[in-house]
């Protein structure tokens, strides 16, 4: 660790060019670039450039003036680490899961990468130390999060992430998703409404950051439904919706 920093150092001051490449091995007994490593993350955002959804902001982590002073933080920073995740987001598609993962980032207890990483689906051959490295840095007693809306509608997802762990909860946006034992913290204080927009946008009440809104793709107005037509998906959906009561031990009273 101290060589890493000491080469970091280095190469702020200009020098990389005439450094030799630091390098170490991996659990697997590879040797491997360090500077290439670091980038290795950039892979994400590259693979999904083209969805709109999946190219979450980063909130700027809150800071006092003079946590860089304080012992207590730096031991904190030192005892960060990145975990699989153990609660992942899986959809439904355009239900809302991107404001969901918002809320719950503004929660201290919460750290949740904010592009969708696709790892179940379209990454799963990368490895899991490629996923872990994809998540944020976390203190022990916090929660690693991530969503990925399109694990709901893929065969092989639900055996792939029990293979990873059998305690990951999944999340599935229905009506009133809440069983992840947070304790209450997000209130009134936490939203600034946007005119422009028409609805609320986040912000943390003792960061002096602007508010964090949502993409322009979010808070559309909804088209109008003929009654008709709403009552024929009300019909089809029926079956559906008992066997769902059945399997999650609980009514929702949907019509």
């Amino acid at each position: 660790m101290l060589s890493l920093w000491v080469y970091m150092i280095y190469c702020c001051v200009g020098y990389c060019s005439t450094v030799p490449s630091l390098r170490y091995v991996n659990r697997h007994g590879n040797d491997v670039d360090v500077v290439e490593s670091l980038g290795a993350s950039r892979d994400l955002l590259n693979n999904n450039e083209n969805d709109v959804d999946s190219r979450g902001e980063e909130w700027d982590e809150p800071r006092s003036e003079s946590k860089a002073l304080d012992d207590n933080a730096m031991t904190a920073f030192l005892n960060e680490t990145k975990k699989l995740p153990q609660a992942i987001i899986i959809g439904v598609k355009k239900g809302g899961t991107r404001a969901l993962l918002e809320f719950l980032r503004l929660h201290p207890d919460v750290r949740a990468v904010g592009a969708e990483p696709h790892f179940f689906d379209r990454n799963y051959v990368k490895g899991l130390e490629w996923y872990r490295d994809l998540m944020p840095k976390s203190l022990e007693g916090q929660l690693t999060m991530e969503k990925t809306p399109s694990y709901y509608v893929t065969k092989d997802i639900p055996s792939r992430i029990y293979n990873m762990s059998k305690d990951t909860k999944l999340i599935v946006v229905v009506r009133d998703p809440d069983f992840l034992g947070l304790k209450r913290v997000v209130d009134g204080k936490y939203f600034h409404f946007n005119p422009a927009k028409g609805f609320p946008c986040l912000k943390r009440p003792e960061s002096t950051s602007k508010p964090h809104c949502l993409g322009k793709t979010k808070g559309r107005t909804h088209p109008n439904i003929h009654p008709d037509v709403v009552q024929k998906l009300r019909d089809f959906y029926k079956p559906f919706n008992m066997k769902f009561y059945e399997m999650t031990g609980h009514h929702f009273g949907w019509d």
